[in-house]
């Protein structure tokens, strides 16, 4: 799935995206963190993964998702 930044918080190190349809997603540290990144700019593409409803994974739409765990 993929997303636009919508706003981070480098001191936090969490924000949200927009998806195409217009819904907005909040992603905490961890899932910043998961997708092996130092920052996010406003307007940036992003892949997401979820786990249910949680974002669990936000990187460049240039990176792969990391593979889940085993």
């Amino acid at each position: 799935m993929q997303g636009t930044v919508k706003a981070f918080d480098a001191q936090t190190r969490s924000g949200s995206v927009l998806l195409d349809d217009g819904t907005e997603l909040p992603f905490d540290a961890e899932a910043f963190a998961a997708g092996g990144l130092r920052l996010l700019r406003f307007g940036q593409r992003v892949n997401l993964a979820l786990d249910g409803d949680r974002v669990s994974v936000v990187t460049l739409s240039t990176f792969p998702l990391p593979a889940p765990p085993a």
